[in-house]
């Protein structure tokens, strides 16, 4: 009886133990993109880093295609705790007023040119003022230079876009820049962006070619313009809470890879810049090149206005066009 006693205790001890022993932290991913988008291969690769170095420890499973909601919506999950990761771009200019500065038109001149405005601005000034709000940015990555699409006429300069509809992110600074071009802009979850194109509710929209290919608005688009009017950080963004609840080496595995991820990201970034425009001219696009000069000239009453609204926001522009000066 003594011997049936023990088996017992000891196989009650190993079930309440198995569990333990087989826990698995889920960090949930969430993002916009959809397949074949720069955000679906940029978290694909990172979770894939991720998890063989995490080994059992954790997992990274991403949700893409605003699965678990729009970036607003995935943002404030973040505050809350019930999503661990998720990669916003424009909104967080919303975010943090500061960050309007990367939605100052033409201020970003390449990705070496970011890379200097990443390392000298970006993690001095910007990142502490997103743990103020209960975020923490743990790593840069790309959204791209944006371009502007519609079904009304070719984009040449800014007065081109007087009266089109025109689909924004829900971005502070990128709709100011819109009206002062002469566009009626509109925040629109991209989620809902292909069907409000599709249906004539918006002329128009701009992004980069890869989210415009990947959410295939080639189909429901007549021109593409080229006018690169701003580059789009993406931001490796985390609760401020629950990271701090993960365990250390945890933290320290998801942050080294996530930084080490921006090299693949870039490089996938500019591949698509290359192979893109040439599919998009294929599927029927009509393409122009835009007067960039006039879209410049247009653009001095946004670095106006943000200096002027915006505390550090003229020292940051400042800084930022000395690191692009010749590049």
């Amino acid at each position: 009886m003594r011997i049936v006693k023990l088996i017992a205790g000891l196989a009650l001890v190993a079930g309440l133990a198995a569990p333990a022993l087989a826990a698995e932290i889920e960090i949930k991913f969430g993002h916009v993109g959809e397949p074949g988008s720069l955000f679906d291969l940029s978290t694909a690769e990172f979770a894939r880093r991720a998890n063989e170095r995490l080994a059992g420890k954790a997992k990274v499973v991403v949700y893409g295609s605003s699965q678990l909601g729009a970036d607003k919506e995935m943002m404030q999950m973040l505050k809350l705790g019930t999503l661990d990761m998720t990669l916003p771009s424009t909104i967080m200019s919303s975010t943090v007023d500061q960050f309007g500065l990367f939605e100052m038109p033409y201020l970003v001149k390449s990705r070496e040119h970011m890379r200097k405005i990443e390392s000298e601005i970006f993690w001095s000034k910007l990142e502490p003022l997103v743990e103020e709000k209960g975020y923490k940015v743990i790593a840069l990555w790309e959204n791209g230079f944006r371009h502007i699409t519609n079904n009304v006429r070719p984009i040449v300069t800014p007065d081109d876009l007087k009266g089109i509809k025109l689909r924004t992110p829900k971005g502070t600074w990128r709709v100011k820049m819109f009206q002062a071009y002469g566009a009626n802009p509109t925040p629109m979850a991209f989620s809902e962006v292909f069907v409000a194109l599709q249906t004539g509710v918006m002329d128009g929209q701009e992004n980069p070619f890869v989210q415009i290919y990947s959410a295939k608005f080639q189909e429901v688009q007549k021109y593409l313009s080229l006018t690169g009017h701003v580059y789009s950080p993406a931001y490796v963004a985390v609760g401020k809470k629950k990271w701090e609840s993960l365990p250390a080496d945890v933290r320290n595995v998801l942050e080294q890879t996530a930084r080490e991820t921006q090299a693949f990201v870039y490089q996938k970034s500019a591949e698509f810049d290359a192979d893109l425009l040439g599919k998009l001219k294929a599927a029927g696009m009509q393409v122009n090149e835009a007067d960039k000069d006039a879209f410049i000239a247009a653009s001095k009453p946004i670095y106006e206005e943000f200096s002027a609204e915006v505390p550090g926001a003229r020292e940051m522009i400042d800084r930022a066009l000395e690191l692009g000066a010749g590049g």
